[in-house]
C-alpha cells in the first residue's frame, strides 16, 4: 500500500507548537491549497488542510515560518477518532509531515538582522 501526500501551500496562521508530556516537541498547521482547476462559476477553489509536525520539523517550521510563508509538505494521511465532551464522535483526517521545505525565503526580521 502506498500512503504519500506532496503539498504546497500558504499557511493560515503562525505554527501552533506544543510539547508531549516526553518533552517532544510537536506544531501544528493549517495549509491553504489552491486547486488546479476552476469551479463552474470560474474560480479557483482552496483547500484547507491540516498539518502535524514532529520533533525538529516541529521546532524549525515553529521558528522560521509564520502566517503567509509558502511551505512544501511531504508526509502521510493519517484519519483518527475521539469522543468529543458532548460525546459525540469526532473524525479527523490530517497529513502527518514527514519533511517541510521553506519556500518563501526569509521572514523579514531574519533577513533584516543579517543586513
Amino acid at each position: 500500500m502506498i500512503n504519500h501526500v506532496t503539498l504546497v501551500g500558504r499557511l493560515t496562521k503562525d505554527p501552533e507548537i506544543r510539547y508531549t508530556k516526553d518533552g517532544a516537541p510537536v506544531a501544528y498547521i493549517t495549509l491553504a491549497v489552491s486547486r488546479n482547476f476552476k469551479n463552474q462559476a470560474g474560480e479557483i477553489e482552496t483547500d484547507f488542510v491540516n498539518c502535524t509536525l514532529w520533533r525538529r520539523t516541529a521546532e524549525n517550521t515553529a521558528n522560521y515560518c509564520q502566517k503567509g510563508s509558502i511551505v512544501g509538505v511531504t508526509g502521510r494521511i493519517q484519519s483518527r477518532k475521539y469522543e468529543n465532551a458532548e460525546r459525540r464522535m469526532v473524525y479527523v483526517t490530517e497529513v502527518v509531515a514527514d519533511s517541510v521545505r521553506f519556500m518563501s525565503g526569509k521572514p523579514r526580521e531574519l533577513a533584516e538582522q543579517e543586513s
